[in-house]
């Protein structure tokens, strides 16, 4: 069988450097996993099975795989027939991964540039069952999930994952290691979950917090939270002398970048 054609639809480009393919599979850690007591693995999006191949050499790790495309799906069956029977044909972001995943499960996977944010919104959701996910997405959506606070990279998506987990840049790949070659470089994340068990606030209203923040995020926060102010102050039944009390507090001049995720959820708190 014929190698697969990238679609374009899909945002396919194909990894066909096998070193960095191996690298990506060994960055994913199994230190108490056996043969007898495998970790439970999820890779997204196998294409042609170019990582695949190096999770199935891994005896520690039981392997399942999500996949869109028919005739990826073709592929790996005939290319990898120990597969069958754990090759999902699906699309991750609609997948009850409850359905597959009891327990806990790790995600691995090259993610397609065009859905990777909503692939780690789908990971935050199942949370409480991803102890980690190893991946390779664009260099800058990398660097800005795991940048700090204060830099314009710095976003939504930084302060929602590192509430969770610690994150981990581990190396860049160049756009020539990859059918058709990206405009864009690439990297490999690790990211890790953390201790943290609760926030401490209103999950729903934290995450409402951060993305209104961050969606304006030229502006201050007293300004690009004003609904979520102004949804306060009616709930409380606040005066115009008490709303004036409220956001002079200093946070509200910073702009979102400003904040660590500790102070979203001081600010979550002070919302709710």
């Amino acid at each position: 069988m014929s190698d697969v054609r990238p679609k374009k639809a899909l945002g396919q480009h194909f990894l066909t450097d096998l070193s960095v393919a191996q690298n990506i599979a060994n960055a994913l850690l199994a230190p108490e996993a056996t043969a007898e007591n495998p970790l439970p693995v999820l890779e997204v999006g196998p294409g042609m099975g170019v990582l695949t191949q190096y999770m199935l050499q891994r005896p520690e790790i039981d392997l399942k795989a999500v996949e869109i495309d028919r005739e990826s799906v073709d592929y790996l069956l005939v290319h990898f027939p120990q597969i069958n029977g754990s090759l999902i044909e699906a699309d991750f972001l609609r997948l009850k991964l409850e359905q597959f995943f009891p327990g806990t499960f790790c995600v691995i996977g090259n993610f397609p540039y065009n859905i990777s944010s909503q692939i780690f919104f789908k990971v935050l959701d199942y949370k409480e069952q991803v102890p980690q996910v190893v991946c390779m997405i664009q260099k800058e959506v990398a660097e800005r999930i795991a940048e700090k606070p204060g830099t314009k990279t710095y976003g939504i998506l930084s302060v929602l994952l590192q509430a969770w987990y610690d994150i981990e840049y581990l190396f860049t790949v160049g756009s020539g290691c990859f059918n058709p070659p990206p405009k864009v470089q690439s990297a490999v994340i690790r990211l890790v979950r953390n201790s943290r068990t609760d926030l401490g606030c209103d999950e729903k209203l934290f995450r409402d917090v951060v993305k209104t923040g961050f969606n304006q995020r030229r502006k201050t926060l007293r300004n690009s939270l004003k609904p979520l102010i102004q949804a306060k102050a009616a709930r409380e039944g606040w005066d115009a002398e008490k709303l004036a009390a409220f956001v002079s507090d200093p946070v509200f001049e910073l702009r979102p970048e400003r904040l660590s995720v500790e102070d979203f959820i001081a600010l979550t708190v002070k919302l709710g």
